[in-house]
């Protein structure tokens, strides 16, 4: 990295051949893992019973489940909700016994198993049915947004800066997802809101970058279309440092302090903060090389929205 006249000139397209045969790993091994390990969808999209209860004092997991196991509940999740003295308790959906008689049924067993006074906080049922629509309708809530930003980056770019754009958008939903697949962590509802608001995250950073990048082209009489485009990423780089370290500050004080119910979402956007700062820089810049771009592409673009005047 070199410092002239108080200007980074860091060499981002150096390391672009680099950073490409990382992306592709990286997203080879999202859709691997999407594909035979899956999503571990919560209550939201299976259905089932979620059950808060309290203690007085702390609890330890391990008794709780084996308690829930002996009890005849094999398949019910225990963890810790906010504090390690309440209990946060998943089930799947059964048709052989009403909601009432199944949170009694949950409360006795924990009941019997410690000699603390547990208290029932909340009850939640969502049926298998209003499960698979939510997720119906949440996966396609995510292609209408993407489809719609197609729609955007087309009229907003000439070709190649748009196909950068949107290989960087696709990149960044398929990690982001995949980093779920892979930990296994639960994706509802919180998160698939979080998934889409990294899509509009990735697409502002992006859109700066790219608009640098075309500006510069048309003003810089000189420079390899690599020279350019660090000229134009160095130029942006104060700008998607500060708003990605500011909201990174947001979403880590959410993930650490915000509590359970608040966890995967602050997680996903994390993940897709890092990754979309990544992407608008080497995703979205490094195909317009591929595409070789040159400064015709955007001159061109100016002729069109600049058209002359008819007048003799």
């Amino acid at each position: 990295m070199q410092i002239f006249k108080n200007k980074l000139d860091i060499d981002f397209m150096g390391k672009r051949k680099l950073a490409m045969t990382l992306s592709i790993i990286v997203v080879l091994l999202s859709i691997t893992s999407m594909a035979t390990r899956g999503l571990n969808f919560g209550i939201d999209f299976t259905g089932g019973y979620l059950i808060e209860v309290g203690y007085p004092e702390a609890v330890e997991l391990k008794p709780v489940r084996n308690a829930l196991a002996e009890g005849g509940f094999k398949d019910a999740q225990a963890q810790h909700f906010g504090t390690s003295k309440d209990i946060l308790v998943r089930l799947a959906p059964r048709k052989d016994v009403n909601q009432a008689d199944l949170t009694t049924q949950v409360l006795n067993v924990l009941q019997s198993s410690t000699d603390q006074t547990i208290d029932m906080r909340r009850v939640e049922f969502v049926g298998p049915q209003v499960g698979e629509e939510l997720r119906e309708q949440g996966g396609m809530a995510m292609l209408i947004a993407l489809f719609g930003i197609l729609i955007y980056v087309g009229f907003r770019f000439q070709f190649k800066s748009a196909a950068g754009a949107i290989l960087a958008l696709i990149h960044d939903v398929i990690i982001t997802i995949g980093v779920f697949s892979v930990t296994q962590i639960e994706f509802d509802l919180t998160v698939l809101a979080a998934i889409l608001a990294v899509i509009g995250y990735s697409l502002n950073d992006t859109v700066v970058v790219l608009d640098r990048i075309r500006e510069t082209f048309r003003t810089q009489r000189k420079g390899t279309p690599v020279s350019i485009l660090n000229m134009s990423i160095n130029g942006t780089l104060a700008r998607t440092l500060m708003t990605s370290l500011t909201t990174l500050l947001v979403l880590i004080a959410l993930f650490t302090w915000g509590g359970e119910v608040i966890h995967g979402f602050a997680f996903a956007l994390i993940i897709g903060v890092f990754i979309g700062t990544y992407s608008s820089i080497y995703v979205a810049s490094s195909t317009l090389i591929l595409m070789s771009v040159c400064k015709q592409d955007f001159l061109e673009m100016a002729k069109d929205e600049s058209p002359l005047d008819d007048t003799p």
